[in-house]
């Protein structure tokens, strides 16, 4: 498997996380893969083969070739039919929202094809585009001349929303929410409501998708028990923290490492 990862131009940082290529040989990708959720949503390209994904344990769909990834909330498990080649954009969980007029939370736990999305024109032209270009560089300029095409008329990012997400980041998801804004009841209400628009998911399930992020980073990279990740990752006590591990990954950390079917989520954690 090889997974790179290119960071954006200053100037659309403040909306892509980072670009990202995958190349896997066909015969390295027989078995199912879980995918973990991170947070993020995604502008992906697939340029080689047809990649399945399982909506149960024994149907799939074909993933569109050129589509968005929205938020996820639980693991679910694709299967490439071959050669790999996947080109995408990692969007930060508010910027998605600037780009299209689709409330975010209808994108949730699904894929959807940019023909959705965009103008059926610029969505072929940038799709042709995209399979034409020459290398990984050229890819990333024609999808940032993209981006920055949409944004000729930027709608405001709600500073509550962007304010509270880079809160929730800067400190590993390990602040309640009550913290940041006011526990007014009213208050949190609104928040929910802006996060649901532009984010897709709720402040307390970014904060927890953020804080697993951290615990797997350092269950992977680190060699921590999982007592230390627990308490570093300031979870009430191990249960909990099994608990909203599962959650995320349907397995238990213990389990995680050696799950074959965890081959490519533990490449990206990585």
């Amino acid at each position: 498997m090889d997974y790179k990862t290119f960071l954006p131009s200053k100037d659309i940082a403040s909306f892509v996380n980072f670009f990202w290529t995958l190349e896997v040989s066909p015969e390295e990708n027989s078995e199912k893969q879980r995918i973990v959720p991170d947070g993020s949503i995604e502008l992906a390209f697939i340029l080689g083969d047809d990649i399945k994904r399982y909506t149960s344990d024994n149907h799939y769909i074909i993933q569109p070739r050129a589509m968005v990834l929205g938020q996820t909330v639980s693991p679910f498990y694709i299967q490439p039919t071959g050669y790999v080649h996947t080109f995408a954009a990692s969007f930060l969980p508010y910027a998605f929202s600037n780009f299209v007029s689709e409330p975010i939370n209808n994108l949730k736990n699904k894929e959807t094809s940019i023909y959705e999305l965009f103008e059926s024109n610029e969505s072929e032209e940038l799709e042709k585009s995209i399979i034409k270009a020459l290398n990984t560089s050229e890819r990333i300029e024609i999808l940032e001349a993209f981006l920055f095409s949409k944004l000729s008329n930027p709608r405001t990012i709600e500073n509550v929303v962007k304010a509270t997400v880079e809160i929730l980041f800067s400190n590993n998801g390990n602040i309640p929410i009550n913290k940041i804004i006011s526990s007014a009841p009213n208050q949190k209400r609104q928040l929910e409501r802006k996060f649901l628009d532009i984010v897709g998911v709720s402040p307390k399930k970014l904060s927890k998708l953020i804080r697993l992020q951290t615990a797997l980073k350092l269950l992977i990279n680190h060699d921590e028990s999982l007592t230390n990740i627990a308490y570093k990752c300031n979870y009430y006590d191990q249960s909990h923290f099994i608990k909203d591990f599962k959650e995320f990954t349907g397995v238990k950390p213990r389990n995680f490492l050696g799950d074959k079917s965890m081959a490519l989520s533990l490449l990206f954690y990585k």
